[in-house]
């Protein structure tokens, strides 16, 4: 087989390529036997038809077709190999040239990786936050850790921005009442950011008992989008009333006897929160460095794919919400022109990262363990909630292994990128990232920043 590579722009190629008809024999071979498979001629059994016979019924053009379209795929993949080239789309096949029993010829177009160099990345300057633990950090820790022991109170007073309210709604358009837009025994808390607009404003200054109409625009259902009229009946107001920061709430909230054991505790745990911060800022900051000096062309095709990657993953957001895009939106704060401007920058972004930390792991032949990647499974069965086998036995039946290497080869670039750097913070201090990884884990030459996680986020307050 011979392939000649022609450079059609710096991110697209042509690979014409061609192959000694010999060396389509397997696949002509197994093109016999699947058409023999497919015909039923009489006298013979179903696959047991001879190759002359399939020839004088159906023609020699059909066993070319599915010999081709066997080994076609084998003969690209051969020689994007042999060329080198890094493909980055699915190519454009064409077949140029049939010479029955002498050779085949074909084109391959196909969007590349661009060439390019990698600068010298040692000792670039970044600038990370400081590890520092101040009282400001351990109150927001305690605050928060208040809050997931707080008890609900029911007051005599009507609902002020904090309070929670037991409610029921519906909602009505044009005095017709909208059977899905009701709900009965709805606990909320007043202030708390309802994508239906008016509620909180609504709801200030009602008291048990009372009933209120306001107009809102609908977010989900059959009339989302539409104006109506929406009646609440509040039941129950209820004030959340924090524990008193002690040694019994110490006792409660955690297996310390004394709130200075606690406070201990959390210093402890927000420092080495800080610590991980440090080195996730220190990578993400150098590869940031390392990629402003290089300059690479995006193939517009994977460009586009990570562009509408995005977009289909905020379908499938708003779809799980049950809210109208609009709604879904206004409740992430932004607008879809913003979205969509995001989306362009993140995914030029996120391609030039990984074509930049590939070159570096082919550079420096970073592979992955056994180990690594039972270690990554099992992180990420942990973030998903599933069992680590579960996890397993999906990327295998789905082909997603490669993508879970290439992952993982791509953080120890980024680690590789990360520790030449010479990383200071915002007061001046030297931060010794070798240093925090003896820290965090001693065992470990290096720590993996997904292993250490900052403290779980509070919840909802308890009644009582």
């Amino acid at each position: 087989m011979k392939t000649a590579v022609e450079e059609l722009s710096p991110t697209r190629v042509k690979l014409t390529v061609e192959v000694p008809f010999k060396e389509l024999e397997p696949s002509l071979q197994a093109a016999y036997k699947k058409v023999a498979q497919q015909v039923r001629v009489p006298g013979f059994r179903p696959g047991k038809v001879p190759a002359r016979i399939i020839e004088q019924r159906f023609g020699r053009a059909v066993v070319l077709e599915e010999t081709l379209n066997d080994a076609l795929p084998k003969l690209y993949g051969q020689a994007v190999d042999e060329t080198e080239v890094f493909p980055v789309s699915q190519p454009e096949i064409e077949v140029t040239k049939i010479e029955d029993g002498e050779q085949v010829e074909f084109t391959a177009e196909v969007d590349i990786r661009p060439a390019f160099d990698i600068p010298d990345y040692q000792g670039a300057e970044v600038v990370v936050d400081p590890a520092e633990v101040t009282d400001e950090d351990i109150t927001t820790q305690l605050e928060a850790l208040r809050q997931r022991f707080a008890t609900l109170t029911g007051v005599e007073r009507p609902a002020q921005t904090g309070d929670y309210v037991v409610m029921d709604l519906r909602a009505e358009i044009d005095g017709r009442n909208l059977d899905e837009q009701q709900a009965a025994d709805v606990s909320y808390e007043v202030g708390a950011g309802s994508v239906l607009q008016g509620l909180d404003d609504a709801l200030e200054g009602m008291a048990a008992g009372d009933e209120k109409t306001f107009r809102t625009t609908l977010v989900g259902g059959e009339n989302a989008g539409e104006e109506a009229d929406v009646i609440i009946n509040v039941k129950s107001v209820k004030e959340k009333v924090l524990p008193e920061l002690d040694d019994e709430f110490a006792q409660l909230a955690s297996e310390f006897d004394t709130l200075d054991e606690l406070k201990d505790s959390i210093r402890q745990q927000v420092r080495r929160n800080k610590l991980v911060d440090q080195v996730v800022q220190s990578r993400e900051k150098a590869l940031d460095a390392l990629l402003d000096k290089i300059d690479i062309p995006l193939p517009e095709s994977a460009l586009q794919a990570e562009i509408d990657a995005r977009k289909h993953n905020l379908e499938h957001q708003v779809a799980e919400s049950g809210l109208s895009r609009e709604a879904y939106l206004r409740l992430q704060q932004t607008s879809e022109e913003e979205l969509f401007a995001e989306y362009e920058s993140t995914s030029a972004k996120a391609l030039k990262s990984g074509f930049v930390l590939d070159k570096i792991v082919k550079a420096e032949e970073i592979g992955v363990s056994e180990q690594e990647l039972t270690d990554f499974v099992v992180r990420r069965a942990m973030q998903m909630g599933v069992a680590p086998n579960t996890l397993a036995q999906h990327l295998a039946d789905n082909n997603q292994l490669p993508l879970a290497m290439m992952e993982i080869v791509r953080e120890k670039a980024k680690t590789l990128i990360g520790d030449a750097a010479k990383v200071t913070d915002t007061a001046g201090n030297e931060v010794d990232v070798k240093a925090i990884y003896a820290e965090l884990n001693p065992e470990q030459e290096a720590v993996g920043v997904e292993e250490a996680g900052a403290g779980e986020p509070a919840d909802e307050a308890e009644e009582s």
